[in-house]
């Protein structure tokens, strides 16, 4: 396959998905000389500034937002004619399949959502799931491919990964990290109460913004600092010595995988592809939803030697290296486009 390949979204903040269409853009556009692609990141609608236009105009990948009506994707589609439209997230999925089907352009989703919607995105994920059977389909784990029609790949996200370069661990007081949007699924609720247990033997950060965040800080302990939404999660590794995902429901988090690729290992629920994710000892995970595992977890860490720590870190590490790095991802992706195209 060669040619422009869009990859559609409908975008308000910066999340896993925009970190995901962030990474793959600019993977397919550094193999453009021996792929033939040209990617192109399409905002469905217009929201104003967004991180990932920022992040992409200083990547030069070319992005663009199309008009806020109903007919401006298939106009634009019959227009220019890409070679393939790559969508993601629900709202992108249920228009961008609809579109390509009017205007004869083929198209492949990938589905990244774990857990179950309430109200009208309760009905927009069952509006996606119908519309499926309208493209192929990639999921990010096992658990979101057995919600949705067959056939389905499960393609797991991936990431640059950099030397190792992890230091020893911080002397001070061992810093726990939360990078995620603050919403219930997310489980910011959870690590706040962690934090109120381990007063005294840790210090706790959340990096993310999100409709909890005014309940969260007004019940926050004092061993609890938050960061806010951070524009360059990768300033944020160096700042933490474990990352906490106590996550009710999951796909495959991009924070997991960058944390580790960072030499910062994972503390999780096992919860969405977190179990395969963190296996053969390459992170902490306990059952989903217990506490009293998840705070017996993070105490024998806390309590082990600085060479356990260290050795944990560069399992982490490992792990993503060998499975998730780009080499791999862009390949599967590409395999992908081709048999959609």
């Amino acid at each position: 396959m060669r040619g422009d390949v869009w990859i559609l979204l409908d975008s308000r903040s910066f999340g896993g998905i925009e970190r995901h269409v962030e990474v793959i853009a600019q993977a397919l556009q550094q193999a453009v000389p021996a792929a033939g692609i040209t990617p192109r990141v399409v905002f469905l609608r217009d929201h104003g500034p967004h991180p990932l236009k920022t992040r992409l105009q200083a990547a030069g990948v070319p992005y663009e937002s199309l008009a806020d009506h109903p007919l401006a994707l298939i106009q634009a589609l019959r227009s220019r004619r890409p070679a393939l439209l790559h969508t993601h997230g629900y709202r992108a999925g249920i228009q961008g399949r609809l579109s390509a089907r009017l205007a004869g352009v083929p198209v492949i989703s990938t589905f990244h959502a774990g857990e179950p919607g309430v109200g009208r995105v309760r009905l927009y994920q069952a509006l996606d799931r119908l519309t499926s059977c309208l493209g192929p389909r990639l999921a990010v784990n096992e658990t979101i491919a057995s919600a949705l029609p067959r056939p389905v790949a499960v393609h797991p996200n991936f990431i640059p990964i950099p030397p190792f370069n992890r230091g020893t661990p911080s002397p001070a007081i061992p810093r726990i990290g939360f990078v995620g949007r603050l919403s219930w699924e997310k489980g910011p609720d959870l690590f706040l109460a962690l934090a109120r247990r381990m007063e005294g033997r840790a210090a706790f950060h959340v990096f993310g913004d999100g409709p909890m965040r005014a309940d969260l800080q007004a019940a926050a302990p004092p061993n609890l600092c938050f960061h806010g939404f951070q524009a360059d999660v990768a300033a944020v590794w160096p700042m933490l010595d474990l990352l906490c995902l106590p996550s009710r429901h999951e796909g495959l988090p991009m924070a997991a995988l960058e944390a580790m690729a960072a030499g910062v290992p994972v503390l999780a629920f096992g919860v969405g592809a977190l179990p395969q994710l963190l296996a053969t000892g390459a992170g902490l995970l306990v059952p989903p939803e217990d506490q009293s595992a998840l705070e017996q977890a993070l105490a024998a860490w806390l309590d082990s030697a600085p060479e356990a720590r260290a050795a944990l870190a560069l399992a982490a590490y490992t792990r993503v290296f060998e499975t998730y790095g780009c080499e791999a991802g862009v390949a599967r992706l590409l395999a992908a486009y081709t048999s959609a195209a």
